[in-house]
Protein backbone atom coordinates (compact mmCIF):
# COMPACT_ATOMS: atom_id res chain seq x y z
CA UNK A 1 0.00 0.00 0.00
CA UNK A 2 2.56 2.38 0.92
CA UNK A 3 4.41 1.58 -2.44
CA UNK A 4 1.41 2.60 -4.40
CA UNK A 5 1.46 5.84 -2.62
CA UNK A 6 4.74 6.58 -3.17
CA UNK A 7 3.64 5.93 -6.97
CA UNK A 8 0.69 7.95 -7.20
CA UNK A 9 2.72 11.07 -5.34
CA UNK A 10 5.28 10.66 -7.98
CA UNK A 11 2.73 11.26 -10.65
CA UNK A 12 0.85 13.71 -8.75
CA UNK A 13 4.63 15.84 -8.78
CA UNK A 14 5.40 15.07 -12.36
CA UNK A 15 2.01 16.59 -13.36
CA UNK A 16 2.63 19.88 -11.14
CA UNK A 17 6.29 20.13 -12.40
CA UNK A 18 4.75 20.31 -15.92
CA UNK A 19 2.21 23.05 -14.22
CA UNK A 20 5.14 24.87 -13.26
CA UNK A 21 7.38 24.68 -16.58
CA UNK A 22 4.55 26.12 -18.15
CA UNK A 23 4.10 29.20 -15.91
CA UNK A 24 8.21 29.88 -16.29
CA UNK A 25 6.94 29.67 -20.21
CA UNK A 26 4.25 31.91 -19.98
CA UNK A 27 4.26 33.53 -16.92
CA UNK A 28 2.68 36.67 -17.32
CA UNK A 29 5.43 38.44 -14.88
CA UNK A 30 8.98 38.01 -14.20
CA UNK A 31 7.92 37.25 -10.19
CA UNK A 32 5.57 34.70 -11.51
CA UNK A 33 8.23 32.71 -13.24
CA UNK A 34 10.66 33.32 -10.25
CA UNK A 35 8.29 31.43 -8.21
CA UNK A 36 7.38 28.96 -10.43
CA UNK A 37 11.52 28.42 -10.81
CA UNK A 38 11.55 27.83 -6.72
CA UNK A 39 7.98 25.34 -7.02
CA UNK A 40 10.20 23.42 -9.56
CA UNK A 41 13.39 23.21 -7.52
CA UNK A 42 10.97 21.78 -4.10
CA UNK A 43 9.67 19.57 -6.98
CA UNK A 44 12.19 18.36 -7.80
CA UNK A 45 13.91 17.55 -4.48
CA UNK A 46 10.58 16.08 -3.43
CA UNK A 47 11.23 13.67 -6.97
CA UNK A 48 14.05 12.67 -5.83
CA UNK A 49 13.05 11.85 -2.55
CA UNK A 50 10.32 9.98 -3.15
CA UNK A 51 12.14 8.12 -6.09
CA UNK A 52 14.48 7.46 -3.05
CA UNK A 53 12.44 6.08 -1.25
CA UNK A 54 11.19 3.70 -3.62
CA UNK A 55 14.32 2.25 -5.17
CA UNK A 56 15.62 1.93 -1.14
CA UNK A 57 18.96 3.94 -2.31
CA UNK A 58 19.99 6.20 -0.21
CA UNK A 59 22.82 7.70 -2.37
CA UNK A 60 20.18 10.48 -4.24
CA UNK A 61 20.87 12.43 0.01
CA UNK A 62 23.68 14.18 -1.36
CA UNK A 63 21.74 15.48 -5.11
CA UNK A 64 18.73 16.33 -3.05
CA UNK A 65 21.20 19.02 -0.22
CA UNK A 66 22.94 19.99 -4.25
CA UNK A 67 19.32 20.46 -5.58
CA UNK A 68 18.11 22.53 -2.19
CA UNK A 69 21.34 24.69 -1.77
CA UNK A 70 21.29 25.78 -5.72
CA UNK A 71 17.55 25.84 -6.25
CA UNK A 72 17.56 28.62 -3.01
CA UNK A 73 20.46 30.55 -4.36
CA UNK A 74 18.82 30.74 -6.87
CA UNK A 75 15.91 32.24 -5.89
CA UNK A 76 18.00 34.66 -3.68
CA UNK A 77 19.72 36.02 -6.74
CA UNK A 78 16.61 36.47 -9.02
CA UNK A 79 14.63 38.18 -6.14
CA UNK A 80 18.26 40.36 -5.70
CA UNK A 81 18.27 41.05 -9.19
CA UNK A 82 14.74 41.88 -9.22
CA UNK A 83 14.58 44.35 -6.58
CA UNK A 84 17.31 45.76 -7.43
CA UNK A 85 18.24 45.28 -11.00
CA UNK A 86 22.05 44.24 -10.24
CA UNK A 87 23.30 40.50 -8.36
CA UNK A 88 26.51 41.57 -7.06
CA UNK A 89 27.21 45.03 -6.13
CA UNK A 90 30.93 46.57 -6.79
CA UNK A 91 32.11 49.67 -4.98
CA UNK A 92 33.80 51.43 -7.05
CA UNK A 93 35.10 54.53 -4.47
CA UNK A 94 37.38 52.40 -2.81
CA UNK A 95 40.12 54.71 -1.19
Amino acid sequence: MFMILMHISLFIITLSMAGFIYRVIKGPSTPDRVVALDALGINLVAMISILSIILKIDAFIEIILLIGILSFIGTVAFAKYLEKGVIIERDHNHN
